[in-house]
């Protein structure tokens, strides 16, 4: 069994809202082998709390407005760190950089095909990495930008 193009249309549609708002390193997963309960899971994450609300906020606008998809349950509000919204067809995680990392949900589903994105969602791989480097970077540098 394979994930469904209502499924599949959902993905895409969540995958541009979140490339849209800067998150980094989307990727989605048909899940739809593995479990009853749905049939693709989309990952985001992005380097700050008020980011993660940001995606989530535009990812349910978005799927609302052009799909007429409401989530049946939204998840992880209060803290922003994780963000699960559950559309039944399709669950969406928006994580904090440091819980993505923790919680490794990529290795988990791994094993599952994954789903093509939007040009603009994979451009998003590898953005957690650069921001990380820019960072420590800056971090190094110190308070008057002196090595």
């Amino acid at each position: 069994m394979t994930a469904t193009d209502r499924s599949i249309e959902l993905i895409n549609a969540a995958a541009q809202a979140a490339a849209d708002k800067l998150a980094h390193d989307v990727i989605a997963y048909d899940v739809s082998d593995v479990l009853s309960i749905t049939d693709a899971f989309l990952l985001a994450s992005a380097p700050n709390d008020r980011q993660v609300k940001s995606i989530v906020d535009e990812i349910e606008e978005r799927l609302l407005k052009e799909l007429g998809a409401k989530p049946v349950r939204r998840e992880g509000d209060r803290d922003a760190r994780w963000v699960l919204l559950d559309y039944v067809d399709i669950v969406v995680h928006v994580q904090h950089s440091e819980e993505r990392v923790f919680y490794a949900l990529e290795r988990l589903w791994k094993d599952c095909p994954e789903i093509e994105l939007p040009a603009d969602a994979k451009a998003t791989r590898g953005k957690a990495a650069e921001h990380t480097r820019l960072q420590a970077a800056e971090e190094a540098a110190g308070p008057d930008g002196d090595w």
